[in-house]
């Protein structure tokens, strides 16, 4: 087995409310902000995603994995890069890394109407036959999810003194992506991490299923790996590459990872759900004039679609193949 060892420290992530953000809009935004200045990451308490409706998804997630092999197999559309539906165990890799990563996953994306200009970059989704009520649930987890990415790009866009509404247009229809995922038990002769270290392609990462140990950050101001514990029902969220190019690194994409669990708990399987919120594929990734100075000079003074870029790193990931 590949020994990484875990993180001997906590990283000090604060815990932000959106009740805080009803409140003091302008506060919320300056500590959120802050947050992702220092570490790349925040910690997002009464998000709004109703808990019954999470507590709804972990059973059809556990229900799902539980299901037998060829039958999530006959999910995996070929080609597909991943995009819909199931991807079976060690099919992805971290950008360099020499193992894959010792999980499967399952994605939901937007529901789009027959006929939308969008259809041909974002493939309808792959719903099970089983669990019974698996197309209700995530439907209805995507649109929270969406809302509460709503309410945190506002926050985003004050920070960065652009109209609180500036990104509305910018994922208006986005191809975010809703990850169902799985990390089995780990044998004692596993090959790899659950997660290798990697960052995120999105705009921003919002997770839920973080409280079991094993998510940890790359700090780079001691250089050394930091856990990540949330309190119990917590969001955890992180800038992506998209939005660290189009902040010029004002807002950092950090290196992250998930590591194999303690002895006592390989025997346990350890579920996530990341929602990878995407702007529409034809956004202008373009560096913002505000995060340009004399100390930070335009670092991409290309723009890119956002659906170039995605097409680039996927490749990189082994999810498409050239």
């Amino acid at each position: 087995m590949l020994d990484i060892p875990t993180a001997s420290s906590t990283a000090a992530v604060p815990t932000l409310s959106f009740a805080d953000q009803a409140r003091d809009p302008e506060g919320f935004a300056a500590e959120l902000g802050g947050s992702f200045e220092r570490f790349g990451f925040a910690i997002v308490a009464d998000h709004g995603v109703p808990q019954d409706l999470i507590a709804r998804a972990w059973a059809e997630t556990e229900a799902l994995f539980a299901l037998p092999e060829d039958e999530k197999r006959a999910y995996h559309v070929a080609g597909g890069g991943g995009a819909r539906g199931y991807t079976p165990f060690k099919t992805e890799i971290a950008k360099g890394a020499s193992a894959v990563d010792l999980k499967e996953f399952w994605h939901v994306g937007r529901e789009l109407p027959a006929g939308h200009r969008f259809a041909d970059q974002m493939p309808a989704n792959v719903w099970p036959t089983r669990p019974q009520g698996f197309r209700d649930t995530f439907l209805e987890l995507f649109t929270a999810f969406d809302r509460a990415g709503d309410r945190l790009l506002s926050a985003i866009a004050r920070h960065l003194r652009l109209a609180p509404d500036w990104f509305d247009h910018a994922v208006r229809d986005g191809n975010s992506v809703l990850r169902l995922l799985h990390y089995p038990p780990i044998p004692a002769d596993a090959e790899g991490v659950r997660a290798g270290a990697h960052e995120d392609i999105n705009l921003i990462t919002l997770l839920l299923g973080a409280e079991e140990a094993g998510l940890e950050l790359l700090d780079r101001a001691s250089g050394k790996w930091l856990a990540i514990k949330p309190p119990e029902g917590a969001m955890v969220v992180n800038v992506g590459d998209m939005l660290q190019r189009l902040t010029n690194h004002v807002l950092p994409s950090t290196t992250h990872r998930v590591v194999n669990p303690a002895p006592e708990r390989r025997g346990h399987s350890r579920y996530s759900m990341p929602f990878f919120l995407h702007p529409a594929p034809d956004f202008l990734i373009e560096t913002l004039p505000q995060t340009v100075t004399a100390d930070n000079p335009n670092r991409y003074p290309t723009p890119i679609t956002a659906h170039d870029y995605l097409h680039e790193r996927l490749v990189e990931i082994g999810l498409i193949k050239k």
